[in-house]
């Protein structure tokens, strides 16, 4: 432990919170003394007083004792999903029989910082949100500290019910939403302390089905764009995503954001509504060269490090800096093993953040998340598929994959 370090961050901390050294030591039951020799940098606390001091000050401890940064915060959607298997979609006035309902975990939020959780369980991973004092908030959050996952910043509304859909899932894996938007609506930059956040990477998502946070802001376009400008100020990694969302706006509520991402996640319908250019020909081959010029797109528009697109057939990615492209097929799955694909977009993003946060190159990056998009398909819900890092790397070597 360096002990100038740790003066350092008490007194930066001590000071954000608006305490001074006499209402500090209070709380701590010491002299104020104490608490000024260790700002000075002439000692430090005891090994014992660390976790009071950590949660006076809302931080781990970890990022208390070395001033690090570790581990993805995940903002955003927090719902339950209620998904139904149903044997067709039917036209209006038909009838459709659903075949089996399960409950799961659903929206940006739980399903990302899930599947990292399974991914690799050492990645310190916090979630960010709001839910409803209801049975569907309690199931979320019990299920996400199950796989270890900091749930204490996430807000209880007073007022409204956790958000929830009802998915449509076709035997196919394809799927539909119908969506109760509940207290996510609420969630807001007011219900985040971004100093007090210790983390590498704050991803957030969904654009588009955060109604806060997609309000206009006279300066910087919308106030997800000024909620991401601020956290990059504080030294954290940003990164998006977006949901397919019919209503529209897509460019009115995306392009804004673009300026304070370091990363943009998003899959080619998404993308390609930014652009007006088609992901597919009219023969309905992915167009590769409209992907390509869609994300260069958004590198005009200010996205500071890497964009990736993710779609069924392959994932993309651009290195904005050198403006370097690749692609990378995704796996040949057969349609006989695909249970369901709800999370599979979450499941890609999961690895391609696991895959950043690990320092991989682009095609290993695109590789890995397109093996964890896979893995998702083997389950009917969006987290249960998700498999450890060894077992997604050997996905592509048991079903090879497509060729574009």
């Amino acid at each position: 432990m360096d002990v100038k370090s740790i003066g350092s961050s008490i007194a930066k901390l001590r000071k954000h919170c608006g305490l001074t050294q006499r209402e500090l030591a209070t709380q701590l039951n010491i002299s104020d003394k104490t608490v000024s020799r260790w700002e000075s940098g002439m000692g430090y606390p005891e090994v014992t007083q660390f976790p009071a001091l950590a949660k006076i000050f809302g931080v781990t401890v970890d990022y208390l004792m070395t001033g690090e940064r570790k581990g993805i915060t995940i903002a955003g959607n927090i719902l339950t999903d209620i998904v139904k298997n149903i044997n067709c979609y039917p036209e209006i006035g038909m009838l459709s029989s659903i075949s089996g309902i399960s409950q799961a975990v659903g929206g940006c939020a739980p399903n990302t910082a899930i599947d990292l959780a399974k991914i690799d369980r050492n990645i310190p991973l916090s979630v960010l949100g709001r839910v409803g004092n209801d049975e569907y908030g309690r199931y979320v959050v019990a299920e996400m500290s199950r796989h270890g996952i900091d749930c204490e910043r996430i807000v209880t509304s007073p007022t409204l019910p956790t958000s929830f859909s009802d998915v449509m899932s076709l035997p196919t894996g394809e799927r539909t939403f119908f969506h109760a938007r509940g207290a996510n609506a609420e969630f807001s930059p007011a219900d985040i302390d971004i100093s007090a956040l210790g983390c590498v990477i704050l991803h957030i998502g969904y654009i588009l089905l955060l109604d806060s946070f997609d309000e206009e802001d006279e300066e910087y376009g919308t106030v997800m764009a000024r909620f991401l400008y601020d956290v990059q100020q504080h030294g954290i990694k940003t990164s998006i995503d977006v949901v397919s969302e019919s209503s529209g706006n897509y460019k009115r509520k995306i392009l804004p954001a673009l300026k304070y991402c370091d990363y943009a996640i998003i899959n080619e319908i998404e993308a390609c509504m930014l652009s007006d250019l088609s992901p597919h020909g009219e023969d309905g081959k992915l167009n590769v060269d409209n992907i390509r010029r869609t994300m260069e797109l958004m590198a005009e528009h200010g996205v500071r490090e890497k964009i990736v697109i993710h779609c069924k057939e392959a994932g993309f990615c651009l290195d904005v800096p050198t403006g370097r492209f690749t692609v990378v097929p995704s796996l040949k799955i057969p349609a006989e093993e695909i249970k369901g694909s709800v999370g599979a977009g979450d499941a890609f993003c999961a690895g391609a953040l696991y895959s950043i946060y690990n320092g991989y190159e682009d095609e290993k990056l695109l590789a890995f998340a397109s093996a964890a998009a896979a893995s998702n398909l083997f389950a009917e819900n969006s987290v249960d598929g998700m498999l450890p890092r060894e077992e997604i790397e050997k996905l592509a070597e048991k079903y090879g994959r497509r060729t574009l």
